[in-house]
């Protein structure tokens, strides 16, 4: 099993950016943003696997960054343009398949989560 623990959230105002980090205790071929949103459900923002391909939902195109320090076990997610809309906590996961899609259920392994809230 591996160990994540996310960091970094905060309380910003809209057009702010954060940076969002997960340290992990293994690498697993694919490790992923996910996020919730109060009523809704967790929905994938972003992922990269071990050799550096990634993905992003098309709501975060373009406004975040997912990257990876493989020698410092830290997944980072770089948000910028922050919207209300992106309001949610945010979680890391890793899966240990190569196929690196951004569907929730495919990850077995998940952090706690840390807030981000983007206020008008």
């Amino acid at each position: 099993q591996v160990h994540l623990v996310e960091s970094g959230g905060a309380s910003v105002q809209a057009g702010g950016s954060l940076r969002l980090s997960c340290t992990y205790s293994d690498r697993r071929v694919c490790m992923g943003w996910f996020r919730q949103a109060p009523g809704k459900e967790r929905e994938g923002v972003a992922s990269i696997s071990r050799d550096g391909v990634a993905r992003h939902a098309d709501s975060v195109k373009d406004r975040f960054t997912i990257s990876q320090d493989n020698a410092e076990n830290t997944l980072y997610l770089q948000m910028n343009s922050l919207k209300p809309g992106d309001t949610a906590m945010y979680y890391c996961a890793a899966r240990g398949d190569w196929f690196c899609a951004l569907s929730p259920p495919l990850y077995t392994d998940w952090g706690q989560g840390t807030q981000v809230t983007v206020s008008s």
